[in-house]
């Protein structure tokens, strides 16, 4: 056996999740029932430059730093993927991923398709999963029931969700969060079998 490729195998690398899905697709949800079952999933908590909002806290919900600090990190090249949405920054840190991967440990990412797709042409390997709701009617009548956003931001909401739709085939799976326990279910399979420790 050649010698690198020994070294290779006995590395304990983590494996990177990403998951993207429009916007009321249930997502957050699934999510947080996934990590209750996988203790050893690390979740990835992104940077953003925006305001904290009523009981979000730092460290637990986003790491909030300042616009100055984050346009730094960009040009040290700090960032596996960033975007500027709504006049605010959001990045994900390269050093986090990098060091949580090469200690073996499996992370988490919670991210849209503009950053997965950025992190899906970077040299990190990944598993990519996409979250459609079982009908563009269901996310429309999801995002109505919410009751947080006015008309003009459910359709500007809907438009990007159809964009993002489009972008699927480019995951590794698609999961239809038709019915949450199923839905769960299927996450679950795919992350124990793509799992490495």
């Amino acid at each position: 056996m050649d010698p690198i490729q020994g070294r290779k195998k006995m590395e304990k690398r983590g494996t990177l999740f990403v998951i993207s899905a429009p916007s009321g697709a249930g997502k957050t949800t699934l999510i947080g029932k996934v990590l209750k079952r996988f203790p050893q999933l690390s979740y990835s908590i992104s940077h953003t430059t925006r305001k904290p909002r009523k009981g979000e806290v730092h460290g637990r919900d986003y790491f909030f730093i300042d616009e100055k600090e984050f346009e730094t990190l960009i040009d040290q090249d700090q960032w596996i993927e960033w975007a500027q949405v709504h006049g605010n920054f959001y990045g994900t840190s390269k050093a986090f991923v990098t060091q949580k991967l090469a200690a073996g440990e499996n992370i988490l990412l919670d991210i849209d398709v503009q950053g997965a797709r950025q992190i899906m042409n970077s040299e990190l390997g990944l598993v990519s999963i996409f979250i459609l709701p079982p009908s563009i009617e269901a996310l429309l009548q999801r995002l109505e029931n919410r009751g947080t956003d006015s008309k003009t931001v459910i359709l500007q909401r809907m438009d990007n969700a159809r964009l993002e739709m489009d972008q699927q085939s480019a995951y590794d799976h698609v999961i239809v969060n038709d019915e949450i326990d199923q839905a769960v279910a299927d996450l679950c399979s795919i992350l124990e079998n793509e799992m490495r420790s």
